[in-house]
């Protein structure tokens, strides 16, 4: 063992050596702060604890923090990507100290306090996975937020060991925090040969090679979450309940096929070689290099911690704070979801305009913790701007103008506005009754959610993340006729043409909130330092939810009124007409357009043949039954039914 020990203090020690003579061509001043930099990590590493299994992400910021010479951790074209301060002020980094998080344990455990010490172990195994399973190891029965607050360890959420020390036992297959930490002190990365000896000097850690960093499967201990449901005195029900289950949203997709893994959006590539250890300009560039920004869809949260950062004890700097916001910001305009505002139909005395939203992430949309939601906005107006039709229409302070109190149905087809298309999971507890409490989550009262591209109702996995309410019957969801897969919703908003103006225009927008107010309201019915706390932050942060995307449609031009079919100005005949002959149209005004439509609704492709003065005659309708033939004079609209007999 000596000797073993030995060799690697020699090898460290050349590997220093090497490491300071390609700065000995820059100025003195520059080479002696790499003298300095390289004494700290030696003070670093004679204060290093080899009885932890965990240390903090400042013990890795040394090499992997950012480059004082600019050599490291940079692309080639000098810009900084170091892993450090990309992680930093992401939402791992920042998974200890998120004060949402901390208000929704305290409000778990005084629902239902006999459960206390168990919801707090259970929430911490991912939120504070360092801290929770070193205590463990040390022979700890438990560890809450309490040892939390006196431990920087598990304030550092989700650090670099966090992640890299998670062995390959299970994966796939352990949900719920039950993370298969590997114990023998070795740091897995994605890149074959790396160098050892820094790594076990520094901080007593060997680094290996293990493709499994890179597999979806290594995100499933934390991103899929099975809770045990209690009824309202907090008696167990035997049962259980899928929370949250973004790894199995993920399996039914297309995307594990192809080849597309969680990391694949969330730590995006770059080809550019990068040397990813500070002071080892001899090290080889590594690539493609996967950046640490962790990008997700929370920047509420992200900014919320950014502005009360001082009394969260948080030290990171603004700039990052901006840099990860912009991240996400990039992830949600041009990542998460596509918007088509289609063409509008007319349909007797109504107008149709189909609203297409596709999901473009790899699990449904939204997914994750139960809070997330998303909803579209669509606007009619006038040509002077005024409103003449509004559905899910953002407020400033988070809320939804005309806001459904419990549950708003999933729609197909929206008519009115009190009627909005939101898409989210919501529980019911034992009663059916919303709710959240998580722990008293009994049932899915509904998961409209949309689908990622590929999800099917026969997959393996369908039964943990059921589609569930109306959208499952909705023909025009997640499907095509009898082709499901298609990773899309279609709404349909039928709107009275009476009631617009001829001259408008159409907008629709896709909103994304992290935190909409209704759910705190029942934390709100309890007082206590961690969620007097977060609600003081939340009262005073910025609420409105965020736009992702938009379409729109300027100067549709609209019929005025409708005639009967009695009209005495449109004489169509022969009513009816034989499966062989034609309709002749008669009309006394200019007309600008002729359509023919199935009693269904459907246009008819047939021919329009112009004879004389306003005659028309329409051949090619081929099948017998019911037809409306629809034409427009000026701002006018008239119908008339025709019948295609055998």
């Amino acid at each position: 063992m000596k000797k073993k020990i030995l060799a690697i203090a020699v090898i460290s020690a050349l590997a220093l050596t090497a490491a300071v003579k390609p700065f000995e061509s820059k100025k003195e001043e520059q080479v002696k702060d790499v003298h300095a930099y390289m004494q700290q990590l030696l003070d670093a590493h004679r204060e290093l604890d080899t009885n932890a299994i965990f240390f903090s992400a400042t013990r890795c910021k040394g090499c992997h923090g950012k480059d004082p010479m600019g050599i490291a951790n940079v692309t080639l074209d000098g810009v900084d990507i170091n892993l450090f301060d990309d992680w930093e002020t992401s939402m791992m980094g920042l998974a200890g100290v998120d004060p949402l998080w901390k208000a929704k344990v305290r409000h778990e455990v005084l629902t239902n306090p006999a459960n206390g010490t168990e919801l707090q172990d259970l929430c911490t195994s991912c939120h504070a996975p360092m801290g929770h399973f070193e205590a463990f190891y040390k022979g700890q029965q438990h560890y809450g937020l309490a040892d939390l607050e006196d431990d920087s360890l598990g304030q550092s959420g989700v650090g670099c060991l966090g992640c890299h020390a998670i062995g390959t036992e299970g994966l796939g297959y352990r949900f719920t925090g039950d993370i298969p930490y590997d114990t023998n002190r070795f740091a897995y990365g994605p890149f074959p040969g790396p160098m050892l000896g820094p790594m076990q000097l520094y901080v007593n850690y060997t680094p290996a090679y293990s493709p499994h960093v890179s597999e979806g499967a290594f995100c499933s201990p934390c991103h899929t979450l099975i809770t045990h449901p209690v009824d309202l005195e907090g008696n167990s029900t035997g049962e259980t309940f899928i929370e949250q289950a973004t790894y199995q949203e993920w399996l039914n997709s297309a995307y594990p096929e192809e080849g597309s893994q969680c990391q694949t959006c969330h730590m995006p590539k770059i080809e550019d070689p990068v040397k990813i250890a500070v002071g080892y300009t001899g090290l080889p560039g590594r690539s493609p290099y996967n950046l640490h920004t962790f990008s997700g869809a929370n920047s509420f949260m992200v900014n919320l911690i950014k502005q009360n950062k001082a009394a969260l004890g948080v030290n990171a700097s603004d700039a990052n704070f901006d840099s990860t916001l912009s991240e996400i910001t990039r992830l949600l305009r041009f990542n998460t979801v596509d918007l088509e505002l289609g063409s509008p139909v007319i349909d007797g005395d109504s107008i149709a305009f189909p609203v297409t939203v596709t999901n473009k992430a790899g699990h449904k949309f939204p997914s994750g913790y139960p809070s997330r939601r998303a909803f579209v906005s669509f606007v009619v107006k006038n040509q002077n701007g005024d409103t003449l039709f509004a559905s899910g229409v953002p407020l400033a302070n988070g809320m939804i103008q005309n806001e459904t109190i419990g549950v708003e149905p999933h729609y197909n087809v929206i008519r009115n506005a009190n009627q909005a298309q939101v898409y989210e999971m919501r529980m019911g507890d034992v009663n059916g009754n919303p709710t959240t409490v998580l722990e008293r989550g009994y049932v899915h009262l509904k998961d409209n959610r949309i689908p990622p591209l590929g999800f099917t109702t026969t997959h393996p996995v369908y039964d943990t993340v059921r589609i569930v309410g109306a959208a499952e019957t909705d023909p025009n969801f997640n499907r095509i006729g009898n082709f499901e897969g298609t990773g899309a919703d279609v709404i349909t908003y039928k709107l009275a043409i009476n009631e617009l103006s001829a001259n408008v225009s159409v907008s629709a927008r896709v909103y994304y909130q992290s935190v909409p107010p209704y759910w705190l309201d029942e934390m709100r019915m309890f007082a206590a330092p961690e969620i007097n706390t977060f609600l003081g932050m939340y009262d005073a942060a910025d609420k409105a939810a965020v736009m992702l995307t938009e379409d729109s449609l300027e100067q549709v031009i609209l019929p005025l009124a409708t005639t009967s079919d009695d009209s005495d100005e449109l004489q169509i005949y022969p009513n009816p007409v034989q499966m062989s002959g034609a309709v002749f149209i008669d009309f006394n005004s200019p007309i600008s357009n002729i359509a023919v439509f199935t009693a269904s609704g459907q246009k008819v492709n047939c021919n329009l043949v112009k004879s004389d003065g306003n005659r028309f005659e329409i051949e090619g309708i081929k099948t017998a039954g019911v037809y409306f033939i629809r034409l427009q004079s000026g701002n006018k609209l008239f119908t008339k039914k025709i019948v295609k007999s055998n």
